[in-house]
């Protein structure tokens, strides 16, 4: 239940939920009631951080600063496991598997066997549960994708129990010791997962994944005009904030918020 809660009020404290929610605010104030003022600086405010985080030099510099803390892997040292955090998903055997992983775990999934490719005789480690009424597990449906890209199923490893990334930490600790890996999620989660693996005792070879963040020069439309890309930039820097905000304030002994 509290797993479920946690997911719901982290999920209207983000920016377009959060900013909606504002703007009806406003609108009941500008309709119902007296405070006239206070519903148009409410619902101006509103608009225009909507605004602000939808164009990319706002939304990719809040997003920078966190991606750009670990280098990409590329052979750095010697590593017997790749372990590939979870992410989002769904499961639909008659589409082609990599269709069923969404947003963040694709990019995941092929930066975990790239780095496998690069290590001979290491194993592939995925994580994730099943989400609710799912009868498949998140790190069951990126093996599969593993296994269609070429990967033997006997170089997998299947971890479908945690919940969250804390939890991802615990299990990989329990299954791996002290062997040395790379930890493969999204470059902005990687700061606060690392974190949590560190916490069991863990050394990972940070490798960053699915960066976002735009370096390369854009067309000048590109960057005056706001885009949902770019918002979903700002709600990924917003998120992880959020997440090592609860992080700090839970310390060790409670769960965070899933990956």
């Amino acid at each position: 239940m509290f797993f479920i809660l946690k997911k719901i009020v982290g999920g209207l404290l983000m920016p377009l939920p959060l900013l909606l929610l504002l703007m009806a605010v406003a609108l009941y104030l500008l309709t119902f009631t007296q405070r006239q003022k206070m519903g148009k600086v409410i619902f101006l405010l509103a608009w225009l951080f909507l605004a602000l985080l939808s164009l990319q030099p706002v939304a990719d510099r809040l997003l920078r600063p966190l991606e750009n803390t670990y280098a990409t892997y590329n052979g750095q040292r010697p590593i017997d496991y790749v372990v590939v955090l979870g992410g989002g998903y769904t499961y639909n055997a008659a589409w082609a598997p990599s269709s069923n992983l969404v947003n963040n775990s694709l990019p995941r999934v092929t930066e975990g066997i790239r780095i496998y490719l690069l290590n001979p005789g290491s194993k592939l480690i995925f994580t994730g549960a099943a989400a609710q009424s799912n009868p498949v597990s998140s790190a069951a449906t990126a093996g599969k994708v593993a296994e269609s890209l070429g990967v033997p199923a006997a170089d997998i490893i299947i971890l479908d129990q945690p919940k969250d990334t804390r939890q991802e930490a615990q299990q990989v600790a329990l299954r791996i010791g002290h062997h040395p890996f790379a930890l493969v999620t999204s470059a902005n989660h990687l700061p606060r997962a690392m974190l949590f693996f560190q916490q069991e005792g863990l050394s990972p070879l940070p490798a960053p994944a699915n960066q976002m963040a735009i370096d390369s020069p854009l067309n000048p439309w590109e960057r005056l005009v706001p885009q949902s890309l770019y918002l979903s930039h700002s709600e990924r820097a917003w998120y992880e904030s959020l997440g090592r905000l609860w992080q700090a304030l839970t310390g060790k002994q409670q769960s965070e918020t899933p990956s």
